[in-house]
């Protein structure tokens, strides 16, 4: 009987969907075909479980749906992890966020969900997950972390033939969590609905806002206020990560843990992002060290990088980041310092001469001669004039294709939701984002945090960063964090790799273990089992999977840019000092008190 009520519904929802797209209700555009072309019925259509969404999205910043409907694809799936058969249902669809207080619709935002089977919603943790740019989708932690099904890319290497095949993830975090993968609006296939459009969530505090309300919506709807909640966020997901906890705690939404992955958790403080010329980059030193280190270069050779980065981090702090702010004052460069410099990191003694202040983009292009290093993984180079390093970052245009196909077919041939439109990797909302908060141009979102955990003791919280990210520098969020004084409650994780960790196959791995001993840290007094129900095997759609299929032109309007600034809003002089101590603690009641007057 209850198969049967849930077909209905089903059904109903899909009958619903269809007519919708009849009337013009993708966002102004015609209904959108989303079987295959060509002759004869695409037999996945026929499959329970599967959604035909013929609903137009569009990532344009004035783009709206009239109106929306709730509808995923439903299918059945199963992994084994350490040994043990986990059957899990994927959800993958729409959801709407409706305001506080009002219930107004304001967006549909499109998720993929794992849900393990036959566990207790009351102490089986749920785990949202979303990356940044702003305009970033989730495509790059759903197939590239911790979700059941990865690309192996390998990474740092090159030479592997491209698409990358998509295999089993032997550490998908499913056998601690279950997992949900949100795009934010302009991104994926979410969008605004009317009267509000893409661009009326582009901003600091209304995207974590917005945010704030698809969470309490997804747990309303499933049922799961009980379930310990994490949040997952990449790069500008770790300052939305930061307001949004702080919002949702604010909203009586309690939380259990929050990861970092590479955050980006104070833009005043990165060089790279508010323009070199003007605040120091001693923040990024370690981690070119890190990459001569890598390539051999350093003088002496260097083989234990760990140890090594505990020195470069005490010359930084020391010795090289005093010595730039006083040039910056108008003082002049210590004699001693750039060949110091160039013995640490393997870049000519001359670029540091002529570049104290070193910006990152110099020393990529510069440590080695006619050779590109990536920004997100400088462990990963090419050739100049090479079409790897065309657009600037050979560590993204490596796999930005193969994520771009493999969301794609994975979304229809496996995952079964069909949909026309393209799925946005990237989108422009970057460029008219409004990056102000708080009363600053350019977002600090560390009292935020201090906001959450102060709002709720028992919150943690745990930083994943790679050595060698030039991007969001694993020294940079470590003196972000430290900033709060809370040792006890931010645990700091660093591995060699880039960026985006979890393609590095050793990092990955420790990064599963040190991601389980934080959930049972943070779950204490909680009880959790791992499934252990015997399932019968996978289906076939589950073997390793080559896609030939050529990815869309369409599916990456810019390029891959976490985290951003835009050059017109980058400050031509310094920004505010980092708040420390009485100032900061001010800034955290100050906050709290926001939040919680905003919320009623």
């Amino acid at each position: 009987m209850k198969a049967s009520v849930q077909l209905g519904l089903r059904n109903g929802m899909l009958a619903m969907l269809l007519l919708l797209s009849a009337c013009g209700g993708g966002g102004g555009g015609a209904p959108s075909s989303s079987v295959s072309s060509g002759s004869g019925v695409d037999p996945v259509v026929e499959l329970p479980g599967t959604l035909v969404d013929t609903v137009s999205y569009s990532s344009n910043a004035d783009a709206s749906l009239t109106s929306a409907v709730e509808a995923t694809a439903n299918t059945t799936h199963s992994i084994t992890l350490n040994g043990v058969s986990i059957p899990y249902t994927a959800r993958a669809g729409h959801l709407t966020a409706k305001a506080i207080g009002t219930g107004q619709d304001q967006a549909s935002f499109f998720y993929v969900a794992y849900t393990a089977d036959n566990q207790s919603a009351t102490t089986r943790p749920i785990t949202f997950f979303y990356n940044g740019g702003p305009g970033s989708a989730s495509v790059w932690l759903h197939l590239g972390s911790f979700g059941p099904k990865r690309l192996a890319t390998f990474m740092p290497s090159t030479s592997l033939p491209r698409p990358f095949s998509l295999v089993d993830n032997a550490e998908s975090l499913l056998d601690t969590s279950d997992l949900v993968f949100v795009d934010a609006v302009g991104t994926g296939l979410s969008q605004a609905i009317a009267p509000f459009s893409n661009r009326s969530f582009w901003s600091v505090d209304a995207d974590a806002a917005l945010f704030r309300d698809f969470v309490q919506r997804y747990i309303t709807v499933n049922a799961r206020q009980a379930s310990p909640k994490y949040l997952f966020g990449e790069s500008y997901g770790g300052p939305r990560t930061a307001v949004l906890a702080a919002l949702l705690e604010s909203a009586g939404v309690k939380l259990t843990g929050l990861v970092l992955q590479s955050p980006a958790m104070d833009y005043n403080s990165n060089c790279s992002v508010v323009g070199q010329a003007v605040i120091s980059c001693g923040g990024y030193l370690p981690s070119y060290a890190a990459t001569g280190q890598f390539y051999r270069l350093t003088r002496p050779v260097v083989d234990d990088v760990s140890a090594y980065m505990t020195q470069m981090r005490d010359f930084s702090s020391r010795r090289y980041t005093p010595a730039v702010n006083a040039l910056l004052a108008g003082g002049a460069i210590p004699a001693e310092l750039p060949p110091l410099l160039s013995d640490y990191t393997g870049l000519a003694l001359r670029q540091w001469q002529s570049s104290f202040n070193m910006p990152p983009g110099q020393f990529r292009n510069q440590l080695i001669s006619g050779t590109l290093l990536g920004r997100y993984d400088a462990r990963v180079s090419a050739p100049l004039g090479s079409a790897l390093a065309s657009e600037g970052d050979p560590s993204s245009t490596v796999i930005s294709a193969s994520f771009s196909t493999a969301i794609n077919n994975y979304l229809r041939d496996t995952l079964r939701y069909r949909n026309a439109s393209t799925y946005v990797l990237s989108g422009t909302a970057v460029e008219s984002w409004d990056f102000s908060h708080a009363g600053k141009n350019l977002p600090d979102t560390i009292p935020d945090l201090g906001a959450a955990l102060q709002m709720n003791p028992q919150l943690r919280v745990l930083t994943l960063n790679g050595y060698h990210d030039l991007a969001t520098p694993f020294y940079k969020t470590e003196q972000d964090l430290t900033r709060l004084n809370l040792p006890g409650r931010i645990l700091v994780r660093n591995y060699a790799g880039g960026h985006m960790t979890y393609l590095d196959d050793a990092a990955r791995l420790a990064s599963k273990a040190d991601l389980q001993a934080f959930y049972r840290g943070t779950l204490t007094g909680v009880q959790t089992s791992t499934p252990t129900t015997n399932t019968p095997a996978a289906p076939p759609s589950f073997a390793a999977t080559v896609f030939d299929i050529p990815a869309s032109p369409e599916a990456m309007q810019t390029p891959l840019r976490d985290p951003w600034v835009p050059l017109a809003l980058r400050p031509l002089s310094p920004p505010p000092s980092p708040s420390q101590g009485i100032v900061l603690q001010r800034e955290i009641e100050a906050r709290t008190l926001e939040m919680r007057m905003r919320d009623g």
